[in-house]
Parts: C-alpha cells; structure tokens; sequence
C-alpha cells in the first residue's frame, strides 16, 4: 500500500476504498445495453420488409433502418440510453411502414374486387339485355 503522508490510517482505508468504488462505477454506466429493444426494433423493420413495405412505405422503412443503425452505432460508443431510444423510434417507424403497406395491399385488393363485380355487372346487363330483346 502507498503511503499517504497525513492521512490517519483509518481515513488512507476510506480513500482506497471510496476510489474502487468510484471505479467499479465508472466502469457501469447504470444503462444496460438495450438488446431486447434492439432485437424487437429489428424483428419489426425486417417484418415491415417483407410486408410490401420498400414499395408501398419506402420513407418509413427508411427512416427505420436509419435509426437501426444510430443505435447500432450508439452501442459501439457506449452510449446506451441513446441506442435505446433510437432502437424504439424505428420501432415506430417500421411498424408505420408495415401499417401503411398493409393499407395500400388492402386498397389495392379492395380495388381489384371493385373492378370485378364491375365486370359481372357488365355481364349480367349484357346477358339479361340479349335475353329481354
């Protein structure tokens, strides 16, 4: 042990003893890497792909995959908190560009039938039309 001239012996313990521990908790930043989140954020920007997302929500799972990656560079920085937030903001926003794609598959098909029961309609006014005449 250093000599620590002045210092009662009693009081040289509490300075080692204070500077472990400062130590120790300069070593914890007290934020856990957020894995879970980043996992769930990833989960949701690969569903949101494969839902039709990169042709009907383009923007959105842009912005998502953007963040991914601040919070993919936050956790190589140490910067926890911030990969958290950045990990659920993606979150958001790819599940808007799952929700948006699902909206336009939806119109879309929507459309389709409308166009359908148009034609059926076409035929039956042309079937019931040769019949009465």
């Amino acid at each position: 042990m250093r000599k620590m001239p002045g210092l009662p012996k009693h009081l040289r313990w509490g300075v080692i003893g204070a500077t472990l521990v400062g130590a120790a908790l300069a070593g914890c930043s007290g934020v856990p890497v957020p894995k879970e989140q980043l996992a769930v954020s990833q989960s949701a920007v690969n569903e949101a792909t494969r839902s039709g997302a990169p042709e009907h929500a383009p923007a959105e799972l842009r912005a998502a995959r953007e963040k991914m990656d601040r919070a993919r560079q936050a956790v190589k920085d140490h910067e926890y908190e911030r990969a958290r937030r950045y990990a659920e903001q993606a979150e958001v926003d790819a599940r808007l560009a799952q929700a948006k794609a699902d909206s336009e598959r939806a119109r879309i098909a929507a459309e389709q039938v409308q166009q359908s029961l148009e034609v059926l309609r076409q035929e039956i006014n042309t079937t019931s039309g040769s019949r009465g005449g």
